[in-house]
């Protein structure tokens, strides 16, 4: 079992205490079982304290990753009749690879506040430096992900400028939770192609940046 962990806003990254895995067996554990779990810890708190349930959706991710097989198996590029709406093997198709980045989303309702999806990125590939402008929780399936982490210092002629704080690399069966304002990039590192599940709250648009490390200018996107 990897290990949890939480990114901040001044670009910190700490461990966090992690469920063990056989407390964590469920069978059977489907997919809608998760979505209303997830969903029941967020009525807890309000929109200003979802942060404080990340805890509690960080131990359901890995409860998911744990008891779903489906899920596991999406990195093997197999596909599995207990989820037959995604296409396993296309997501991972040199086509796709090609283009160095995919997503897929598992789970799209009108009105649902929430974004679930899969992820790939190809090795070599990397992202913008952004912030979500929401919470969000990525387990690594497969592959590594090297996360660069980043903070606001701004200046009286660059208000957008960031800096570099810290890079470390996520491997199978790591979690890592993030804070809205939180400031990471990251870049599939390695041979294999990176998969990822992927758990975001509702988006604030007005929070949600990419960022210049060259130009220190931030834009919404």
């Amino acid at each position: 079992m990897g290990k949890d962990w939480i990114a901040i806003e001044n670009g910190q990254c700490y461990p966090c205490a992690a469920p063990r895995e056989w407390d964590l067996l469920e069978t059977p554990y489907h997919f809608y079982r998760f979505l209303t779990e997830v969903e029941n810890a967020l009525k807890q708190a309000t929109t200003i304290q979802q942060c404080e349930c990340l805890p509690a959706l960080r131990c359901l991710v890995r409860k998911l990753i744990v008891n779903a097989y489906w899920l596991r198996s999406f990195s093997e590029g197999t596909n599995s009749p207990s989820h037959p709406k995604i296409n396993f093997p296309s997501a991972l198709s040199p086509s796709k690879q090609s283009q160095g980045s995919d997503f897929i989303n598992l789970y799209d309702e009108a009105g649902y506040p929430l974004t679930v999806q899969i992820e790939t990125l190809a090795p070599g590939r990397v992202s913008t430096i952004h912030c979500h402008g929401t919470w969000g929780i990525v387990a690594v399936l497969q592959g590594q992900e090297k996360n660069t982490l980043w903070k606001r210092q701004p200046e009286p002629s660059l208000p957008d400028k960031i800096v570099c704080v810290a890079d470390m690399t996520l491997k199978y069966g790591d979690i890592i939770s993030f804070m809205p304002t939180a400031i990471h990039s990251i870049e599939s590192v390695g041979v294999e192609p990176l998969v990822t599940f992927n758990l975001y709250g509702e988006t604030d648009h007005k929070q949600r940046f990419e960022f210049d490390s060259i130009t220190h200018q931030a834009k919404h996107y």
